[in-house]
């Protein structure tokens, strides 16, 4: 019976690609994997005649598909199961106690920009005593809500270059809604540069041109800024 298993057996790795999990995972996102799939990435390797993914069906057969239930098996009783030893089960139980902890931790509630004055604050612990410009942007949600904030560039006393591409790629990458560029003035003047006015055109076409709107720019000092959608330069 067991060279009969044997015979049928066809290791991930010779699965087509996008039926892998971990590629799966990567090509279609987590939402796509069934329970079995994820444990099966946990465990990371199967037996001689079974799968990764085999291996954790039947872990989850023990509790009739119940990640709640899972959840309360000990260390001893997930080893009952073939070719789940100590390290794969202390890693099943190690994932489901950091659900545990999730569920129980409060969401992080995000700021969120409603004027120039809080995109201000909100970079100030970062661009707060610079000697050389930085270029930072603040990414946001549908809900302008920050997403993120990011430093794309930085450079010497008198400026820094600021890629377009790396910008939209930053945005892109983190799915942001809406840019607010920034950038400081070691100087503290105020008054935006021909360069920084150039920029900031060349940003607002390109967001309106992949539907990321840049809703401001400012210009950060220790003690004041500049905005240019206050100022209507936008």
């Amino acid at each position: 019976m067991e060279l009969e298993l044997s015979s049928r057996y066809v290791r991930i790795n010779q699965w087509a690609e996008e039926d892998r999990p971990r590629e799966k995972l990567e090509l279609k996102g987590k939402a796509a994997l069934s329970d079995a799939e994820l444990i099966a990435i946990l465990i990371g390797s199967g037996t001689v005649s079974e799968s990764a993914v085999d291996v954790a069906k039947r872990v989850l057969q023990l509790v009739d598909n119940n990640l709640n239930e899972l959840a309360r098996l000990s260390l001893r009783d997930l080893q009952k199961v073939k070719g789940i030893g100590k390290a794969k089960a202390i890693t099943i139980v190690s994932a489901l106690e950091l659900g545990r902890r999730r569920k129980e931790a409060d969401p992080v509630q995000r700021p969120q920009i409603t004027c120039s004055r809080d995109a201000y604050e909100i970079l100030r612990p970062h661009m707060l005593d610079l000697a050389v410009e930085e270029f930072w942007l603040i990414l946001l949600n549908r809900a302008n809500r920050v997403v993120r904030k990011v430093r794309v560039s930085e450079g010497g006393v008198s400026g820094t270059v600021a890629d377009p591409k790396v910008i939209f790629n930053v945005a892109l990458e983190h799915r942001a809604s809406a840019l607010i560029l920034a950038h400081n003035h070691p100087s503290g003047n105020l008054t935006p540069s021909q360069a920084d006015r150039q920029l900031t055109k060349r940003l607002k076409d390109g967001g309106h041109l992949l539907e990321i709107p840049v809703l401001d720019h400012i210009i950060f000092t220790d003690h004041q800024y500049l905005s240019f959608a206050d100022e209507n330069l936008l």
